[in-house]
């Protein structure tokens, strides 16, 4: 793996050292999980990076030092004694690009760090850096996550097929009587045979009025024949996950069932029939609220309507109102319309798209029969 993944992290790493420079910054303390993974390789916890133009570490402690050697590509593993040296003394040995020169800017994540934490780690660089030379970023490598290469791409691609084959594997358990919670670990477990590396998020899983909570967890209530399905799941490869919705009207659906699921099926094939590289994101959104506000449920429309998925659930861009990102060939985005009804059930589509330069690809082909028979 970390042979067929070392060309990638290098492209990674050269050009976030091109984005430090851009911005005047000599060195960079990273301290978020998913961009120390995105940069490094390394996928465990308690770990922090320094990077510079000349030099990349990354620090850690015993129990993580012998997997971050064997995962990480271009950083020299440091392995630090937490009971005789704090993070902040050991963060400011290996600043040594910068050395002590007056000008010199380090950048930290700040929205990866409590703020007691950082107040420990600046005291410790206040013997050689001011206040004034340690320089808060924000989204710095959120930004470089937004566009997909090919190999994150295939993992992407390779989750939501997992995903896929375990709900048609598990469909034939949605039967009157059994529970939310049975068919929740019902799915996550062929999510896991099938080689998930764990859920990418806490499974989504509700009946009948239930369903009008857009993120309500799976209880003890059980399946009966006139019931909205709602299922909100997801598998990971590899650190990336997919992201998807379902829903269903178990047995015999009424008119209003019908129409609540055909005004929400049509709103999210008008937002992705907006998608393309180069087209504003808000469109999609537009799109599928033009279909929303002019039903008979426009009150109960969701406000936004999808994500950027990655090593994080909920990644930029962010599909609602005030979205300015124009979408770019490579960003992999959720569309996600729905209608929730509180005391009667909601309903949500939810895919997970590629976009390209003539449209977009549809990663996730999961079953969506609107009714499934009881």
């Amino acid at each position: 793996m970390k042979t067929q993944v070392q060309p990638v992290l290098e492209k990674r790493q050269a050009a976030l050292r091109a984005e430090m420079a851009s911005q005047g910054l000599d060195t960079l303390l990273l301290f978020g999980y998913e961009n120390i993974r995105y940069i490094s390789g390394f996928s465990g916890h308690a770990a922090y990076l320094v990077i510079s133009a000349q030099d990349a570490f990354l620090i850690s402690d015993y129990r993580y030092a012998e997997r971050a050697k064997a995962e990480s590509v271009g950083f020299e593993v440091i392995c630090r004694d937490r009971d005789n040296e704090s993070l902040g003394h050991c963060i400011n040995r290996f600043i040594q690009a910068a050395g002590t020169r007056s000008n010199i800017r380090v950048g930290f994540e700040a929205a990866h760090m409590d703020v007691a934490t950082w107040h420990a780690i600046a005291a410790e660089l206040a013997s050689k850096f001011t206040d004034e030379q340690l320089e808060p970023v924000t989204g710095m490598v959120e930004a470089m996550r937004m566009v997909k290469d090919e190999w994150e791409v295939a993992q992407i691609r390779q989750a939501a097929a997992i995903a896929d084959q375990a709900l048609a594997d598990t469909l034939p358990f949605f039967k009157a009587g059994v529970s939310e919670r049975d068919l929740a670990l019902e799915l996550e477990y062929r999510m896991q045979k099938l080689g998930s590396e764990g859920m990418s998020f806490d499974t989504i899983l509700l009946f009948a009025q239930r369903s009008s909570m857009p993120h309500g967890s799976p209880s003890a209530q059980q399946l009966k024949s006139g019931d909205f399905i709602t299922l909100d799941f997801g598998a990971v490869v590899n650190g990336y996950r997919s992201d998807m919705t379902r829903s269903y009207i178990y047995g015999e659906a009424s008119d209003k069932q019908i129409a609540i699921y055909n005004t929400v099926a049509e709103a999210q094939q008008a937002a992705m029939d907006t998608v393309k590289a180069g087209v504003p994101a808000i469109e999609a959104l537009k799109a599928s609220n033009r279909i929303l506000q002019a039903s008979a449920f426009a009150e109960f429309a969701g406000e936004g309507l999808g994500h950027g998925v990655g090593l994080f659930l909920h990644e930029q861009p962010f599909i609602k109102p005030g979205c300015d990102y124009v979408l770019r060939e490579g960003n992999i985005i959720t569309i996600e319309p729905g209608i929730y009804i509180p005391g009667f059930g909601g309903v949500r589509l939810e895919e997970d798209i590629l976009v390209t330069t003539s449209g977009y690809e549809l990663l996730t082909h999961a079953p969506k029969p609107m009714v499934l028979e009881a």
